[in-house]
């Protein structure tokens, strides 16, 4: 599952700008009024802090916690360029952390947990998710929620029968393919990426391979109700709404 993003954490944010970041938060704070408002949020596969920065910026106190100190490293560089008056007038904090979300850990427990942008897909072996769950109920508070996205078997398969992939921007461009293992659901992303730095006219070329597993959306409930998770509830693609076989994205809000 150890996944390094090296290169890939500098142009991260330029890669995934066009991302629904702000249809993520909206679905947490939609699901928060539901399944109660916390304090404190743990974002867990936080990458560059794209969320977790403003769910501080708002007043959260908030652990952004990552594998990658790379990605941390960025994570750093933009929280240390927020305006600190605004983020002190609404208390909210952050603190990064490199853990794995296998094996995280925190010296209180926390009111919410959440893991969006389909990291848990990156989890490829039950054990792996099993232990991530395992540990996320472990570190909630009695009645905290735990929301996260994955990506379902359909939409890996809708990834290989699409592929290629090409981007062609003014400083950046990829080369996206897949490889997919239709008998586990597994699939290999391979980018060839091309970034223009700041300071020089010429490209770089560098290459990234990342994997991802789905899951059957059932063994996943099960899965979250076996590390004890009290109450499973499945949505589907930003909204409160439920699943169906066209979802792109599945939702599940599990509470302790």
């Amino acid at each position: 599952m150890t996944q390094s993003y090296g290169q890939f954490a500098l142009v991260y944010d330029q890669l995934m700008e066009d991302m629904p970041y702000a249809d993520w938060l909206g679905f947490a704070r939609e699901a928060w009024s539901r399944y109660g408002i916390p304090a404190s949020v743990v974002d867990l596969g936080c990458g560059t802090g794209s969320l977790a920065i403003p769910l501080a910026r708002s007043g959260f106190h908030v652990y952004g916690i990552d594998l990658s100190s790379d990605m941390l490293s960025v994570a750093r560089s933009k929280w240390d360029e927020t305006p600190q008056q605004a983020v002190r007038s609404r208390a909210g904090t952050i603190r990064w952390l490199q853990q794995d979300m296998r094996e995280w850990e925190l010296s209180e427990p926390v009111d919410a947990v959440i893991s969006f942008c389909d990291c848990l897909n990156y989890l490829t072996e039950e054990e792996d998710i099993e232990a991530a769950f395992r540990r996320t109920c472990e570190a909630l508070k009695p009645g905290g929620s735990f929301l996260f996205d994955m990506h379902p078997p359909s939409q890996l398969i809708r990834y290989a029968e699409e592929q290629p992939f090409v981007l062609d921007e003014r400083d950046i461009a990829y080369i996206w393919t897949c490889d997919f293992e239709p008998s586990r659901c597994f699939i290999e992303h391979h980018l060839t990426i091309f970034a223009r730095g700041s300071e020089s006219p010429s490209f770089h070329r560098f290459e990234e391979t990342h994997l991802q597993r789905a899951y059957d959306p059932d063994w996943i409930e099960s899965a979250l109700r076996k590390a004890g998770f009290r109450t499973v509830d499945r949505y589907a693609d930003f909204e409160l709404k439920p699943a169906n076989a066209s979802s792109e994205r599945l939702f599940f809000a599990a509470v302790k």
